[in-house]
């Protein structure tokens, strides 16, 4: 395909994304040992959840779920979570038209926003609320919010994690994340990109109570750590370490996202933000065609990341 480098990188991001997750949802849940006795080396049908080949899960709808609102609304929290919640009643922007998976923290979230909570009030804040369920959708806001300071673009992403996750270790790894994605975007090597978002992540949040939480990421050494010591649970800090290890530790789409999901247990979710990350750095072209045209939606997608595009330019410029 004849495109910019911006636009190969937001397609790249978004198809990546989704791809991630489809490669990851007939496997969900099984350990790390599985994989390595049976690694996933493409599309798979069924499994787990009984789902064709190329079906995105919670992780892809609520991601485009975000899109939708942003090309509509600009960022508008109330719209996105009300978005969100017609995804679990109604399946909108589900793969197939139903919802076959949520998270616990995400499902209670929309429940308060069905009862009346405003969406900025709605995600969890206690110490349990931190799996990864706003860390997996964050990337079209981060994508959509490049023209703003950061202290500024810290607090967008921080709002848009609160729908569903509202503690502040969740917030603040979207915020490492969407630094992450700000670097990938600008041309940097993923490197570079990390090591870049740990100088701004560390002026933003010195005096944060949750700063030693990142410790781990804050590393100059993330690549050279083993596999042993890399999880792969729901929980927001591993799924965020994870894929930027995969990413780091890689040289390609496929073998970053492919890593990303035998590494077990959450595994579509992993695979989605890992895929999401190695999609901006490489490019839609990077996506084998075979993965990407399996997803279903194919006409919808397109419309969609089209219009999404359209509307970054200004950030982009």
């Amino acid at each position: 395909m004849n495109q910019n480098p911006n636009t190969q990188r937001i397609l790249g991001g978004l198809y990546g994304s989704l791809v991630g997750d489809a490669l990851g949802v007939p496997v969900e849940f099984a350990g790390r040992e599985a994989r390595q006795k049976d690694p996933v080396l493409g599309m798979r049908s069924y499994g787990v959840h009984h789902q064709k080949a190329g079906t995105w899960s919670d992780d892809g709808s609520l991601l485009l779920c975000s899109v939708e609102s942003l090309v509509e609304k600009g960022f508008d929290a109330q719209d996105m979570g009300e978005r969100f919640l017609q995804w679990f009643e109604l399946g909108h922007w589900a793969a197939h038209g139903f919802v076959f998976d949520i998270g616990i923290a995400t499902r209670q979230a929309l429940l308060r926003i069905r009862e009346g909570t405003p969406a900025l009030q709605a995600g969890g804040r206690g110490l349990y609320d931190n799996g990864n369920g706003s860390l997996m959708r964050i990337l079209p806001v981060a994508l959509a919010s490049l023209d703003l300071g950061a202290p500024e673009f810290a607090e967008r992403l921080s709002q848009a994690s609160a729908i569903t996750h509202g503690h502040a270790r969740s917030q603040m790894a979207c915020v490492f994340h969407g630094l992450v994605v700000r670097g990938l975007m600008q041309g940097a090597s993923p490197q570079e990109a990390l090591a870049n978002a740990q100088a701004d992540f560390h002026r933003l949040y010195a005096d944060a109570d949750e700063l030693g939480t990142f410790r781990d990421l804050l590393r100059s050494d993330l690549a050279s750590q083993p596999e042993i010591h890399i999880h792969s649970g729901g929980y927001v800090m591993e799924t965020l370490t994870a894929s930027l290890w995969c990413l780091l530790t890689t040289s390609s789409f496929s073998e970053c996202v492919l890593k990303a999901v035998n590494l077990g247990d959450d595994t579509d979710t992993t695979g989605c933000v890992a895929g999401g990350l190695a999609g901006l750095h490489y490019g839609l072209d990077a996506i084998p065609a075979e993965w990407r045209l399996t997803l279903p939606r194919q006409q919808d997608l397109k419309s969609l990341f089209s219009q999404f595009e359209k509307t970054l330019h200004p950030a982009l410029a």
